[in-house]
């Protein structure tokens, strides 16, 4: 992987890091308000699962196979 690449790779990281992090906070806040939307928190929550899966993916990219 050359150097470019995986300074593009670390970026995506960081922002999706970011989203899932700022999901999280929004996420909590819905949840102690005293009429808030399920369907939007239920989307909401979808999205942060998504987000992790993406993140492990991209995450993985960074690591170099090893061959065994």
């Amino acid at each position: 992987m050359d150097e470019i690449n995986q300074i593009e790779i670390e970026k995506r990281l960081m922002s999706l890091r970011e989203e899932h992090r700022d999901l999280d906070i929004a996420i909590e806040q819905m949840v102690v308000a005293p009429h808030h939307d399920q369907l939007r928190l239920g989307r909401m929550k979808k999205r942060k699962l998504a987000l992790k899966d993406e993140i492990r993916y991209v995450e993985s990219q960074l690591v170099p196979d090893i061959i065994a």
